[in-house]
């Protein structure tokens, strides 16, 4: 059969698949889609939910980038909710349960409206390598050769999948569907620095055999906040979610059982995800605890399936029947099918460049759970930055597109990722980012659509809507700055601030304990204009404003750090005074800035000093032969 030839092949249809063909095909990129079901693509293969902390962040920077997943979230969320509502905006995280076949059917429908992008049906068996090492392209295992200038691989839970379920073992990506084998045994032949990690499902319940009257329900907020800058409402109904617990005689079961459960009795190698434990891992864990919380979460509008969230495990279907019919309100409940822990194989990131394209091999991007993460939103992400940058070789183009740590969640991630490597499969929290007072949920547009304009990957349309807010937010500020009190004037409007004379605007104001806009509007009245949108991004500038001052500083520095480059075959031994061990580090790490250097651990402020004197010593070196 005749070669077909793309721009970008994009294998696997998750979503880090997903995101990353729909970025290769914005780029302008001639973009293929290999994945083994074509109505799977989209597929929430375990927790029917999009976005919580930290998470909601990522959603927000990918819509941002003009991705998909906050538009699918909007047409597919059945319970929306803002967490962490009563702290501070910067830590705040949206969050909808999501139905999903909507979401499936949403991630089908954006990614049809690409010309440029073909989806084919097929098992991808092995890489085309060219005589200088570049990946340029690959082969299904039906013998189709598929060549590209650059090769996306998102392989989720698929390399070399195995499913575990009590002594059962299955290969499997997930139930229902083959594993990558071929591709993995290849990646091995590479000599990529392959290791295994695993995750896990519960089992999945009729909810029409759930006693509802039994539980406390949690219901949607009642006025849902869409992910996507594009959407400012909601038309999907809202749904409650239902909330049991373990008690003492389902802890007792599993106890008794541990021995047959395959994370205790040695079958499986991978590490799991520590901040998604299964409930064998909570009950020896947490074991002065006398019960777990979990939500009973429905997997969509006309669809009785419920998702158990907080009872993942790899336990025989037995043992999983019995600690189940303890929960109260699951006494009676049908199972739909039981839960399994799956094992897979994973590249060590490390090895990756910050374009996700890896050291080793031109040409060859990775994206989501393969290198190392776990979470539809970390894979989403990934997807994004890879698809680009796969894009951006391909049409020949040199300069990386790269977000650092000051930018956004995306750039947190992805230089934990390269820089530092996992132990566990990594989750995104808003703990891991340095500069969270500036990078918040609500002002992801403000920070990255811009970015994204110059990059080439947004399009017209949300370009428009983007400079259309912006004109409001320059707006809005320009109006609350141009107005302004003195002190007495402020106490004529029942405001206490120092008495020292200094005239202070609006948004100074705002900043100030219970001062909101509807105070401020009996100053200015036309402040009743500006939208809540404009209000929230106002609002937490105002809140966080002499942090953020300080913050700024704390950025410039780290700017600096990282202006600096490091050669790549820089040789870390050949620098006097370093010890062995984080030269030997540095090596491995193959930092590619002075920044990335001191994220490595182990990395010591007198070794920086060092290595920066050498990189600059270079530097001049090099400048003047």
């Amino acid at each position: 059969m005749a070669d077909l030839h793309f721009d970008v092949v994009v294998v696997g249809g998750g979503h880090a698949g997903t995101e990353a063909a729909a970025a290769a095909a914005r780029m302008g990129a001639k973009t293929a889609l290999v994945t083994h079901r074509r109505e799977t693509i989209g597929e929430m293969s375990c927790n029917p939910a999009i976005g919580g902390l930290g998470k909601g962040h990522l959603v927000r920077e990918i819509d941002a980038l003009d991705g998909l997943m906050g538009r699918a979230a909007d047409k597919a969320g059945i319970q929306f909710r803002l967490l962490n509502r009563s702290k501070g905006p910067a830590v705040r995280g949206p969050r909808t349960q999501a139905d999903r076949a909507l979401y499936r059917s949403a991630i089908q429908s954006l990614l049809a409206a690409y010309e440029n992008l073909t989806v084919i049906e097929a098992a991808v068996g092995d890489l085309i390598v060219d005589g200088d090492g570049q990946c340029a392209g690959v082969v299904t295992e039906d013998g189709q050769r598929i060549t590209a200038g650059a090769v996306v691989l998102t392989t989720g839970t698929f390399l070399r999948g195995l499913i575990h379920r009590g002594e059962e073992r299955i290969p499997a990506g997930r139930v229902g569907d083959k594993p990558a084998q071929a591709l993995g045994e290849r990646l091995e032949q590479l000599n990529l620095p392959l290791g295994r990690l695993k995750t896990g499902t519960p089992a999945r319940l009729d909810g029409r055999t759930i006693a509802w009257d039994k539980l406390e329900m949690q219901e949607a907020d009642a006025e849902p906040v869409p992910f996507s800058f594009l959407n400012d409402r909601i038309d999907v109904p809202q749904i409650a979610c239902g909330i049991t617990h373990t008690n003492a005689r389902t802890h007792e079961i599993i106890s008794q059982n541990l021995t047959k459960s395959a994370v205790y009795s040695g079958a499986i190698a991978g590490k799991g995800p520590r901040y998604c434990p299964s409930i064998e891992d909570k009950i020896v864990r947490f074991a002065e605890k006398g019960s777990h919380q979990i939500f009973l979460e429905p997997e969509g509008l006309d669809d009785p399936t419920i998702y158990p969230n907080g009872i993942s495990t790899s336990l025989p279907s037995d043992v999983q029947e019995a600690l189940i019919r303890t929960i109260v309100g699951l006494e009676k409940v049908e199972i739909m099918q039981f839960g399994y822990a799956i094992e897979y194989d994973y590249v060590d990131p490390r090895a990756l460049r910050p374009t996700l394209e890896l050291r080793a091999m031109a040409g060859l991007f990775l994206a989501g759970q393969i290198n190392g993460t776990t979470g539809y939103e970390e894979a989403g992400a990934q997807g994004l930055m890879a698809g680009l940058n796969a894009a951006r070789q391909a049409n020949g183009a040199t300069e990386p597109l790269i977000l650092d740590r000051s930018q956004a969640y995306i750039g947190v991630m992805i230089d934990d990722l390269v820089t530092r490597g996992v132990s566990e499969p990594y989750r995104m929290f808003t703990s891991r980012a340095e500069y969270r007072l500036s990078l918040r949920a609500d002002n992801a547009d403000s920070r990255l659509t811009a970015i994204g304009i110059d990059w080439g990957c947004v399009g017209a349309f949300r370009e428009k809507v983007f400079h259309v807010k912006h004109d409001r937010q320059t707006s809005a500020t320009a109006l609350m700055t141009q107005r302004s009190l003195t002190p007495p004037e402020a106490a004529d409007y029942g405001i206490q601030v120092n008495q020292d004379g200094r005239r202070r605007n609006l948004i100074d104001l705002l900043s100030l304990p219970n001062v909101d806009f509807a105070k401020l509007e009996e100053i200015e009245p036309t402040l009743a204009t500006i939208g809540p949108d404009i209000r929230a991004g106002i609002e937490a500038d105002a809140l966080y404003a002499g942090y953020l001052d300080r913050q700024e500083a704390d950025i410039s520095a780290f700017k600096r750090e990282e202006s600096v480059r490091i050669p790549e075959a820089f040789d870390y031994a050949a620098v006097g005074g370093l010890s062995k061990e984080v030269a030997a580090k540095w090596a491995a790490a193959r930092p590619e800035t002075i920044g990335q250097a001191s994220r490595v651990e182990g990395a010591t402020p007198a070794a920086l000093a060092i290595l920066l004197l050498h990189v600059k010593k270079a530097g001049a070196s090099k400048m003047a032969s």
